[in-house]
């Protein structure tokens, strides 16, 4: 994906009739829906309502995300949440990276019907990570941490550097995401790639330990790095996602079948 970076945010109707459903998306950390727009247009393809906005910060400068704060982030995830909870039956998180934790964050605190990672951030191994509340007095910012894609002439838009004081925010938000984990009760499905030098294990161990109320399935990405999205493995991540998707409503179906058939019979 070459050109210049696309940062502006993705919104897209539910197409047909039938059930409505909506899927709020997120990017990632010094990102922009630059990253995940061919992702964001297949499940517009799909006939799912998208919502993906441009988080607080980013798509602009390195110094001006250094201003924001990470609940910034979650209002701007979790208000997109809103418009599609007004207008659809079913609506799904999904994310890749810090958007993987803020889409964890909307599963824990609003009735998803399903959620949708990509290489999710949830732990930060830089020895630094504590420090950064006391560095970002003295360090501004630090080498991006972007482009980590195996897929050759791929660029996903983000920051030349990564501003310090936003790094503690995000430090604070993957602490306070780990602890909600348990309160996510919607299946979730995991892309992770085999290769990924910005997030690493960690973050997958964290999450298994911590979604003890939701079913997790994780799938194995050969053949991408951290930005999946835009790697060699991303129709895998888009058909799955619609896979997912349709596998979760019919399994709600047959339960509300059930259910009625029960109550009938009583």
């Amino acid at each position: 994906m070459t050109g210049f970076p696309d940062h502006s945010p993705f919104s897209s109707p539910a197409a047909g009739d039938g059930t409505r459903v909506g899927v709020v998306l997120s990017h990632g950390f010094t990102g922009s829906p630059h990253g995940l727009r061919t992702w964001a247009q297949s499940l517009a393809d799909a006939g799912f309502a998208v919502r993906m906005p441009l988080l607080p910060g980013h798509g602009t400068s390195w110094q001006e995300l250094a201003r924001t704060r990470w609940t910034q982030w979650h209002s701007a995830l979790d208000d997109a949440f809103l418009e599609l909870d007004e207008k659809c039956d079913h609506v799904f998180a999904a994310g890749l990276s810090m958007g993987g934790a803020l889409a964890l964050r909307i599963a824990a605190t609003r009735p998803v019907s399903g959620v949708i990672l990509v290489n999710p951030g949830l732990v930060i191994d830089d020895p630094r990570a504590p420090l950064a509340g006391i560095l970002k007095l003295v360090l501004k910012s630090t080498p991006a941490i972007a482009n980590d894609i195996l897929k050759p002439g791929m660029d996903e838009g983000a920051y030349p550097r990564t501003p310090v004081a936003a790094a503690h925010e995000l430090n604070k938000m993957f602490k306070d995401t780990i602890r909600l984990l348990p309160r996510v009760t919607a299946p979730v499905r995991v892309f992770r790639s085999t290769v990924d030098h910005v997030v690493s294990d960690s973050s997958i161990v964290a999450l298994r330990r911590g979604l003890v109320n939701a079913p997790l399935t994780l799938t194995t990405l050969e053949n991408s790095y951290h930005v999946a999205t835009l790697d060699n493995d991303a129709q895998e991540i888009f058909k799955g996602s619609v896979n997912f998707i349709h596998a979760v409503l019919a399994e709600a179906a047959a339960a509300e079948l059930k259910e009625g058939t029960a109550h009938d019979q009583a």
